[in-house]
Parts: C-alpha cells; sequence; structure tokens
C-alpha cells in the first residue's frame, strides 16, 4: 500500500486517512508506487489537466531527469506528443533522457536556451512547456512558445523571479500561463486514485517506468536534501526508515 500523508512521512510509522491510500498492483515496486504518488500523478495533471496535449504536439519538459521530468517524458510520448525535449545539467543526465524516449536532450543553463530550444524542434516554436525552474528559465521558455501554445508552472528550482508577463504579450499568439500544485487536488481524492490507477497500469504492464535514483537511511535525510539540491540525483529518492 502507498500513502499520501500531511506531515509525518519521515516517520517510521505513520497515520494515512483512507481515502489516500491506494493498493499496490503485483508487478510495480513499492519504490515505483512511491514514485508514482506524487511525481507521477504531477506528470499526469500537467500533461492532461493543464496543458491538455493533444497528439503531435510538442512538448518541453524542464529536468527531464527529475521525479517528475522523467515521467513526463515518458507520458508524452506515449499519449502522442510529437516531439519531446528535455533539459538536463549534465551529459550523462541528457544521455538518460534520451534513454527514456526523449527526441532531443538540451543544457538548461538559461544563457541561449529560447535558441536551443527553437533548434531542438527543427526551428519552430514548442506548443508545451512543463516549466519548473523559474527566473531567466521561465522567460526563456515562454519566448520560445509557439501560438497557442501553453506553459504550466509548477515550481521554482532556482529560486529567482521571472519577469513580469504583460497580458498583451499573452494576446499575442494566444499564449496560456496556467499553474499547477498537486495540493490543490487533495481536496478530491478521485483527482489522485484516477491518474494513479493508469499509472500504476502502464507501470505494471512496462509501458513506464518510474526512476528510483537512490536510496538514503533516514539517519542520511540531510545528505539526500543536500544532493537533490546540488542536483546530483536522478528520479526518486527513497528513505528507509528503518535504517
Amino acid at each position: 500500500m502507498v500513502a499520501l500523508v500531511g506531515s509525518g512521512g519521515y516517520a517510521e510509522q505513520a497515520v494515512a486517512h483512507a481515502p489516500y491510500a491506494w493498493d499496490v498492483p503485483e508487478g510495480v515496486t513499492d519504490g515505483q508506487a512511491l514514485a508514482l504518488v506524487l511525481q507521477g500523478t504531477t506528470a499526469w495533471h500537467l500533461l492532461k489537466t493543464s496543458t491538455h496535449l493533444q497528439p503531435g504536439e510538442s512538448v518541453l519538459v524542464h529536468a527531464g531527469a527529475g521525479g517528475v521530468g522523467s515521467l513526463a517524458v515518458q507520458l508524452a510520448k506515449l499519449w502522442g506528443a510529437g516531439r519531446v525535449i528535455a533539459t538536463a545539467s549534465s551529459d550523462e543526465k541528457r544521455r538518460q533522457v534520451l534513454e527514456l524516449g526523449a527526441d532531443a536532450a538540451i543544457d538548461g543553463t538559461p544563457e541561449g536556451l529560447e535558441d536551443r530550444i527553437r533548434e531542438a524542434n527543427g526551428g519552430k516554436p514548442v506548443d508545451i512547456v512543463l516549466e519548473m525552474v523559474g527566473g531567466p528559465t521561465f522567460d526563456a521558455s515562454f519566448a520560445a512558445l509557439a501560438r497557442f501554445g501553453r506553459l504550466v508552472t509548477f515550481g521554482a528550482a532556482s529560486r529567482q523571479q521571472a519577469a513580469p508577463v504583460d497580458p498583451g504579450r499573452l494576446m499575442k499568439g494566444s499564449k496560456t500561463i496556467a499553474g499547477f500544485w498537486l495540493a490543490d487536488c487533495f481536496a478530491n481524492p478521485q483527482l489522485l486514485g484516477g491518474p494513479l490507477d493508469e499509472l500504476f497500469g502502464l507501470t505494471a504492464s512496462g509501458e513506464l517506468r518510474p526512476i528510483v535514483g537512490g536510496e538514503y537511511a533516514l539517519s542520511d535525510v540531510a545528505t539526500a536534501h543536500e544532493d537533490l539540491r546540488a542536483r546530483r540525483t536522478v528520479g526518486k529518492l527513497l528513505l528507509d526508515p528503518t535504517r
């Protein structure tokens, strides 16, 4: 069983409300279930609820080797995206997102990012951007957005503010900026359980591969956070409360 809890998730024992606990089917490991219950449902909603991905559209996924990004890359391909582009901070991570199915992997450094996005998409702007870096990365991503394009912001890992977007810049090109926070789904458990059922099925069938990037002893939780902040990790990190 896997569950979402409001607090206390790092404890050896935790209490969860029944509507927020789900049975894990055969063929899905505990680590994969942990990746899917939070990062997987986030990726699901980013593509289906926030940006309404349509077959043939191009998708840019920032931090494509991360917990949400590695799943979003795979789901976008499964759901018919015409071209999936992912950013990643190192050659190793870029190789990994290509192995996950991305059509192109580029350096996410803000300098020159708009040009690299367009180049990776055959010289054209992109239809959808999943953005969680903020600051100049958000600015470059919006500049690379196509007509009727949709950008969804779901984080600000850079801890920098993006430039304000004048409404006139949305009108020209008929562009959309959306925000997403998984906590807004908590009032209706079906907004979590429905996507999770689909994600479990895709994983059990081998069509989706959640990435477990490392396991830490609970006593080493500070190191886990330091590694995450320093971008030394990929996929979902696990804490073992028995250690």
